[in-house]
């Protein structure tokens, strides 16, 4: 009797069905485990966190994320599992396998769940919906992940400085501000980055690549970022406001810098004579009257200047420019206050 029933693994028979959906099976044990699909029975309880399921097996399997045992292991690196399934897939990432095949591109995987999941690309089904909002979507962890957006839940704390995340992923990212750690590096400079996007970014000052182009000018951008900020200088959005007099500003750093009118801040001081500026351009230009740099050369004659407004002054005595003239007289001059001067012999 025993080996006409082991007899059914090998021809495919399947004598027992299920009475309310017709689905049949091999053995009668294994309908008494299905029906508890249809009546929700689930007579077997973990006794540490008392959940319930209703497969023995299951159960068993369970337990072992309490006692942290993980019997399976890989023969090749020695990876431990605590589920056989588990070590199974995780072979193929040695193999190489990947037994589930797209009927309709030809695109292969190792699990039949990631072959399930990559039809619906094709076929745009969105078999899970939100409860709340309706929206669909087409994989499991994305509509439970969306249910968060409206519970607020976040499951996974960081077991530092307790910080709540509604995504593992977002929790294991952010455990790298702690420990420091940088995975991801860059195969030119060896750069390292925490997080796979910065190192994404990082490439593109090595490949010169900018994908993104501002449609009123044409100037292009490496960082989407980069591109909001520059069409601030067509819209004339001035988002960044002070808090004292309300003045708008298109940057972040020009407001900061503003403040420093209503606080009188001067945190940029000379290291030689003391002297403090609130900005730190000020102070990089001050410091040429120590060291006595002039990078800005007379292109005609080669005479140097500490300061660029200086070299432009100089190069009116080789052009004959006089860009400053009088509105009485229209005399002209090449330096503004030599106009002003002018302008009182005319108004004394």
């Amino acid at each position: 009797m025993q080996a006409i029933v082991n007899m059914r693994t090998h021809i495919g028979e399947k004598p027992f069905s299920c009475e309310l959906c017709g689905k049949a099976f091999a053995y009668q044990n294994q309908v008494m485990i299905h029906m508890r699909t249809h009546t929700g029975e689930k007579p077997f309880s973990c006794k540490v966190c008392g959940k319930a399921f209703a497969n023995r097996n299951n159960a068993m399997q369970h337990m072992r994320t309490h006692t942290g045992e993980k019997p399976f292991s890989c023969e090749i690196c020695g990876k431990a599992s605590s589920h056989k399934n588990q070590a199974m897939l995780h072979m193929r990432t040695h193999t190489g396998e990947k037994p589930f095949s797209c009927e309709i591109c030809g695109k292969a995987f190792a699990q039949k769940n990631q072959a399930t999941q990559h039809m619906r690309t094709h076929t745009g089904e969105k078999p899970f919906s939100c409860e709340i909002c309706g929206k669909a979507f087409a994989r499991q962890t994305c509509a439970t992940m969306h249910m968060r957006t409206h519970t607020g839940e976040k499951p996974f704390s960081c077991k530092v400085c307790g910080k709540a995340f509604a995504d593992r992923s977002n929790a294991m990212q952010h455990m790298r501000t702690h420990t420091g750690e940088r995975p991801f590096s860059c195969k030119v400079c060896c750069k390292a980055f925490a997080y796979q996007r910065n190192l994404t970014e990082h490439m593109r000052t090595h490949t010169g690549e900018k994908n993104f182009d501002c449609k009123v000018c044409g100037k292009v951008f490496a960082y989407q970022n980069y591109l909001s900020v520059h069409m601030r200088t067509h819209t004339g959005e001035k988002p960044f406001s002070c808090k004292v007099c309300g003045k708008a500003f298109a940057y972040p750093n020009h407001v900061a810098r503003h403040m420093q009118t209503h606080t009188g801040e001067k945190p940029f001081s000379c290291k030689v004579c003391g002297k403090a500026f609130g900005r730190k351009t000020c102070l990089m230009t001050h410091m040429r009257t120590h060291t006595g740099e002039k990078p800005f050369p007379c292109e005609v004659c080669g005479k140097a200047f500490a300061y660029k407004y200086q070299a432009t002054v100089h190069m009116q005595t080789h052009t004959g420019e006089k860009p400053f003239s009088c509105e009485i007289c229209g005399k002209a001059f090449a330096k503004k206050n030599q106009a002003m001067v002018h302008i009182r012999t005319h108004t004394a």
